[in-house]
């Protein structure tokens, strides 16, 4: 239990004392202290140990296909810009010119051959070189080497099409950061029928804001195993691939994932030679998905109903792999507020029909329309507000469900819990990997105390 003492101490914490976010994320007890959510203080530092150095997602190739091509995104508080090349290469780089800080792309995507600044007017190459500076030869004498003075670039990695960059040049090569959670990104950007197809985003972004603490959206996006709770009316609406039909525990077995890197999950395993049928009020849709179903299990045997359903990746990057299959960033704007960004998927040959349908049918289940992001947006704004309160912050969330019955599995890699039904494990793997990186002053005292068992 929190008391008066600690919440008083929390106010004038010094911030650097070695393990001190590992003492606020208690989770062998199972107890979060609620000040994570609301101090200023810790989101500070979070922007320069979290999202300073994490690998973030960032896009999918399916949005830059052409060279030229643009679209502008986020790393954390910052605008970036991710650009393909007229070598192909993909280029993500801070939108902000080295001369005054003007941003140089003020459009959301496009197409263009250089990066312009209106103030003073640098301009940049599609991979983020200084090509032109105004009066050049007559202003600087000696002149400068624009080489040393190109938009400051990101680390880039790529699987399946989706985009990931980190600033930090100590950061693990992004296979390590994913660890064996890789398996589950290869799994998650393929076609539904398990084949080497391609996917690609179906329609624009979505954007709005919320009143939320961004770790609240990235917990809820690891393992959501209350969906029947807050979503009941989603389900009596049949606003779901089932359409009402069916029982919730005729649906296979759940499975919850997680790793040591963060990165939690929850499977579905679907009965082997079990038929599934989808959006069978419409024929067209629900033949495209049956015929997809047969080829996954034609190719996968199996395996093929052992199957990623949704999770986070790390620390804000939440995703549904299944329907409406989509991905969801959490790009914070303070301790009390998060920036949304949705993009949904589709396979890149599905005929147009199935496109149309399944963009109408996302956009009435997810987004700010959306009937069960309307119900999750509720719930994360009341569990912030609840982190606000003088007396309500002396006492520490609740995080024990399931602690003790975690296990392993051969078809799904991580440590798993097979009856998940009120399991956190998946929240505090999460907290345990913030914790550690809040903690740490960068990548490699991280490694080497986990190295040490501490």
């Amino acid at each position: 239990m929190i008391d008066e003492k600690v919440d008083s101490d929390f106010d004038t914490a010094d911030f650097g004392r070695p393990g001190i976010f590992r003492s606020l994320v208690d989770v062998k007890q199972g107890e979060i202290n609620r000040r994570i959510y609301s101090s200023p203080e810790v989101y500070k530092i979070e922007q320069q140990r979290i999202f300073s150095r994490a690998w973030l997602y960032v896009g999918h190739e399916s949005q830059v296909p052409n060279p030229g091509d643009f679209i502008l995104s986020k790393m954390g508080e910052e605008s970036v810009i991710v650009a393909r090349g007229n070598d192909h290469k993909v280029s993500v780089m801070l939108n902000s010119c080295r001369h005054r800080g003007m941003k140089v792309c003020r459009y959301d995507e496009g197409n263009t051959k250089r990066f312009y600044c209106p103030y003073h007017a640098w301009t940049y190459g599609l991979d983020g070189r200084l090509i032109g500076v105004q009066d050049y030869r007559e202003t600087y004498v000696p002149p400068f080497d624009r080489g040393e003075w190109g938009l400051v670039r990101a680390r880039t990695a790529s699987i399946r099409g989706a985009i990931w960059a980190t600033w930090d040049d100590g950061a693990p090569d992004f296979d390590v950061y994913l660890g064996e959670a890789k398996d589950v990104m290869e799994s998650a950007f393929r076609p539904v029928d398990g084949g080497d197809g391609e996917i690609e985003v179906l329609g624009g972004v979505q954007r709005w804001r919320v009143n939320c603490n961004w770790k609240i959206i990235a917990e809820n996006g690891s393992g959501d195993v209350l969906h029947a709770i807050s979503h009941a009316s989603v389900d009596m609406a049949g606003i779901n691939p089932s359409e009402g039909e069916g029982r919730r525990d005729d649906a296979g077995q759940f499975v919850l994932s997680t790793h040591p890197e963060g990165h939690g999950f929850i499977y579905t395993k679907w009965p082997v030679g079990k038929e599934r049928v989808e959006f069978r009020r419409d024929p067209v849709v629900s033949a495209w998905f049956t015929e997809k179903w047969r080829l996954r299990n034609e190719r996968l045997g199996s395996n093929a109903g052992v199957w990623p359903l949704l999770g986070t990746i790390f620390p804000n990057m939440s995703f549904h792999c299944q329907q409406p299959r989509s991905i969801l960033v959490s790009h914070p704007i303070g301790p009390e507020q998060t920036e949304m960004w949705r993009v949904y998927f589709v396979e890149k040959d599905a005929p147009e029909e199935v496109k149309q349908f399944l963009k109408r049918y996302y956009l009435s289940y997810s987004g700010p329309a959306g009937m069960t992001e309307q119900d999750d947006m509720e719930n994360w704004q009341y569990a912030t507000n609840g982190s606000l309160g003088t007396i309500a912050r002396r006492y520490p969330f609740h995080y024990k469900a399931g602690m003790g019955q975690e296990g392993r599995d051969d078809q799904i890699a991580g440590t798993v819990t097979e009856h998940p039904i009120g399991s956190e494990q998946n929240p505090r793997s999460l907290y345990s990997k913030w914790a550690e990186l809040m903690d740490s002053s960068d990548w490699d005292e991280l490694l080497d105390r986990r190295k040490a068992g501490e």
